[in-house]
């Protein structure tokens, strides 16, 4: 099916703090070209991690074999239930470079943070740097991939407790790790002044 099961987007897109047992990224995805002001929906759909192989890397090869027309402007959204690892954000980084003509949204129910090697968050900037708009899911977010991507049966989508205080958590989150470094210094310093 090219719609997601209501139970597995509901376990694996939960903007929870601590998401023990949810090992897989799912992505969920929307492909635009642009003409002059309006757009034209090309594809969407969901993928999800295969053996051995990330979600974003299977995108990036599959949206790589469409051959895009390098005149025409494209957009892509995505929407991840994990933000990218480090390497992944190295992928995408590179692909954004390879294709000046295609934008690229994503939109992370959760941050994803390795235990080993704590580069996710430079991951992270580089991405942005590279011209990836980053955001955290709100329940607008959520409302829309309900309506877009999950198999729902006209059920309306209703949040869960904490969704829309875990959603302004991460905000906060990510902001601080997209924060220029030389600003998070300015902020420690003024917070040692006031004695905070």
């Amino acid at each position: 099916s090219i719609l997601m099961h209501r139970r597995l987007f509901l376990y694996n897109f939960r903007n929870l703090r601590k998401a023990k047992g949810r090992r897989e990224t799912y992505l969920c995805y929307v492909v635009k070209r642009r003409d002059s002001a309006t757009s034209c929906s090309l594809d969407f759909g969901y993928l999800r991690n295969q053996m051995g192989c990330h979600v974003e890397v299977l995108f990036l090869r599959y949206i790589a074999a469409w051959d895009l027309d390098p005149g025409r402007c494209y957009r892509i959204t995505w929407f991840t239930s994990w933000s990218p690892c480090y390497d992944c954000a190295q992928h995408i980084a590179s692909f954004l470079r390879s294709y000046p003509n295609l934008t690229l949204r994503i939109f992370m129910a959760r941050l994803y943070f390795c235990e080993d090697r704590k580069a996710e968050p430079e991951g992270l900037r580089r991405l942005h740097k590279a011209g990836a708009q980053i955001a955290i899911m709100t329940f607008k977010d959520f409302f829309y991939c309900w309506n877009t991507f999950v198999e729902n049966r006209e059920q309306t989508f209703k949040g869960w407790e904490g969704l829309h205080e875990n959603s302004v958590h991460l905000a906060r989150k990510l902001r601080r790790i997209l924060l220029p470094l030389y600003e998070v210094d300015d902020l420690r310093d003024a917070f040692k002044i006031l004695g905070l």
